[in-house]
């Protein structure tokens, strides 16, 4: 499973890297609708409405583990590419034990909090209890979900981005029969969509240990490899802490851009929330590249050459600029369509939602193009081990223009979502400034170093 990706084409390697990534969020997208869709064909609002919030609690968590899990990927990429094949086994046992035993407090403190939780994102009183079970379910499997994570993280920074999307098929799988079984037969409701989402990553975490122990991964790590170790798992932290700081940030923000939408209508609340689902699927390129830079980056500069990761970084925003030149020529033409997929348009308010939902994809379009560009950026910061400033840039975008440009266009412009959508893009538009003068300062620094100025 492990593979070298210091030699050889850097264009070629990044397409070898990123298709099966995208494969797999593409996948984990489909996972966490498949709940929603099955359970709507078999319960009521109240149901449906629990598995809802349920799954946007669990999503945020799983986002931010993902974050954490990338010090793995880069630490495991970077002894992998040095060819220091000792350092890439205590990265690997180290990670093991760290999110092992982040696992078991996670599940203890969250399903103490778990009625809190419930309470803090407002949750209808028909749905209460709902919500309850199906976030005490997930809670307990908490240690399936961060195995695979971790499973994949280490796969990912070895090389191998093949291997975590078999797994997540086989999850995918699994918990489309476990839904329809839980949901659909024995109409377990909200606890049945919990118990289909935990056993079917039990099975994905159980094939993925039976393959890697099977086939043998290349570099296994010994029992004093688990043993914490503070400089590794210093490191460890070091690059994820960051990174899932930064995903929760983004997570709280698409809640509070919704809450504002909220305020507006429940046409405009209607017409915000179709786009972002619009968004979440475009957005499945720009992902890609961030994971992708972050791999291959390490990796070549483990092997001393730094020059093969900034090649990666140049090829990533080609991509993700091309992509997202595309998506936003067409989008200006195709935007009232492809939200009306969405919503039934021989009813009036489903006309409404059509119209208004069209303004704001048609504003919202541009951040496919500027977050794919510092998605690019923060995979190779994360690479050089300065996730420090994907968080910086991040934060100082969230703060000082998407929240507060969203809510000075919801009460400003009345009539539109047009401007909303601008000022969630602008936010992406400073992150890009930033992370280009990063990357100017740095450059400028690492070649200075090299000439002994």
């Amino acid at each position: 499973m492990e593979k070298n990706l210091t030699t050889g084409s850097v264009f070629k390697n990044i397409i070898a890297f990123s298709l099966p990534y995208l494969l797999s969020y593409f996948l984990q997208t489909l996972y966490g609708l498949a709940d929603l869709f099955i359970i709507g064909q078999y319960e009521g609002v109240a149901s449906t409405t629990a598995v809802s919030i349920g799954s946007q609690v669990m999503h945020m968590l799983t986002v931010m583990i993902v974050g954490l899990a990338m010090g793995a990927t880069v630490s495991i990429g970077r002894a992998v590419g040095g060819g220091d094949r000792r350092r890439a086994a205590a990265c690997i046992g180290n990670t093991i034990t760290l999110f092992m035993g982040l696992s078991v407090l996670l599940t203890i403190v969250l399903l103490w909090l778990r009625r809190d939780i419930v309470a803090v994102m407002s949750t209808p009183a028909q749905s209460v209890g709902g919500t309850v079970d199906y976030l005490t379910v997930c809670f307990i499997g908490i240690p399936f979900i961060t195995a695979y994570n971790i499973i994949s993280s280490i796969l990912r920074g070895m090389g191998d981005s093949k291997s975590p999307m078999y797994f997540i098929l086989v999850a995918c799988v699994a918990n489309i029969g476990l839904d329809y079984l839980f949901m659909g037969a024995m109409h377990l409701g909200p606890i049945g969509a919990a118990l289909g989402t935990t056993l079917s990553q039990a099975v994905s975490v159980v094939v993925a240990l039976v393959v890697i122990l099977r086939q043998k991964a290349g570099i296994t790590p010994a029992h004093a490899d688990l043993k914490p170790r503070c400089a590794v798992m210093g490191e460890l932290l070091r690059i994820g802490v960051p990174i899932a700081l930064q995903d929760g940030l983004i997570q709280v923000a698409f809640i509070i851009i919704t809450i504002i939408a909220n305020r507006r209508g429940l046409n405009d609340a209607a017409a915000v929330g179709i786009v972002e689902k619009i968004i979440s699927f475009l957005f499945l390129v720009p992902s890609s590249m961030l994971s992708t830079v972050s791999a291959l980056g390490a990796q070549n500069i483990g092997a001393g050459k730094p020059e093969r990761a900034r090649a990666t970084l140049g090829y990533a925003i080609l991509i993700t600029a091309g992509f997202g030149a595309v998506i936003v020529l067409l989008m200006q033409f195709f935007a009232e369509p492809v939200v009306a997929l969405f919503t039934d348009a021989s009813q009036t308010d489903g006309l409404e939602v059509i119209r208004l939902g069209g303004q704001y994809l048609r504003g919202y379009v541009w951040d496919c193009l500027f977050a794919g560009i510092h998605f690019s950026f923060s995979g190779y910061f994360c690479a050089c081990g300065r996730s420090g400033l994907s968080f910086l840039h991040n934060i100082l975008a969230v703060t000082l223009v998407r929240i507060p440009g969203v809510y000075y266009t919801s009460t400003h412009f009345a009539d539109t979502l047009y401007p909303m959508g601008l000022a969630t893009a602008a936010g992406s538009l400073l992150s890009v400034l930033i992370c280009v003068i990063a990357y100017l300062i740095i450059t400028r620094r690492e070649r200075a170093a090299c000439t002994g100025r």
